[in-house]
């Protein structure tokens, strides 16, 4: 892969993955990126088109391969355009009635609930909290 490189933080705040250079900057000085299989903690890394870059962001894995340099942080209709996105399907996470818990819902000017009624809910819930 010869040609002109360009930083690795300021590719992938062109292609709009950070909102900041800077963010970007320390996303890579942690370590948290590989080029082409290679862990590197290095901002001021060069790339190329044609690397593949993996990192975890926002608790999904992202593998993406340059297509091309940026020359400006354009709009994102122009940050797609300078690399395909490899990464697998998101996994979709399935809520079960336990995960999604509602809020226990009370009348409006009823106050707080009487140590009776807590403990009331709380065998309810199942957990039994200072009983005794």
């Amino acid at each position: 892969m010869t040609g002109p490189g360009l930083r690795l933080d300021k590719w992938l705040w062109q292609a709009r993955f950070f909102k900041s250079r800077n963010k970007a900057s320390q996303f890579c000085s942690n370590g948290r990126i590989r080029v082409d299989g290679e862990v590197t903690g290095k901002a001021h890394y060069a790339v190329r088109a044609g690397q593949v870059l993996t990192f975890v962001l926002n608790d999904r894995v992202r593998v993406i391969e340059i297509v091309e340099l940026g020359h400006r942080r354009g709009p994102a209709s122009e940050a797609a355009t300078l690399y395909n996105d490899l990464s697998p399907p998101a996994l979709e996470k399935k809520s079960t009635k336990q995960d999604v818990q509602s809020p226990a819902r009370r009348d409006p000017g009823s106050g707080r609930p009487t140590k009776a009624e807590r403990r009331a809910l709380d065998r309810l819930r199942g957990n039994p909290g200072d009983d005794g």
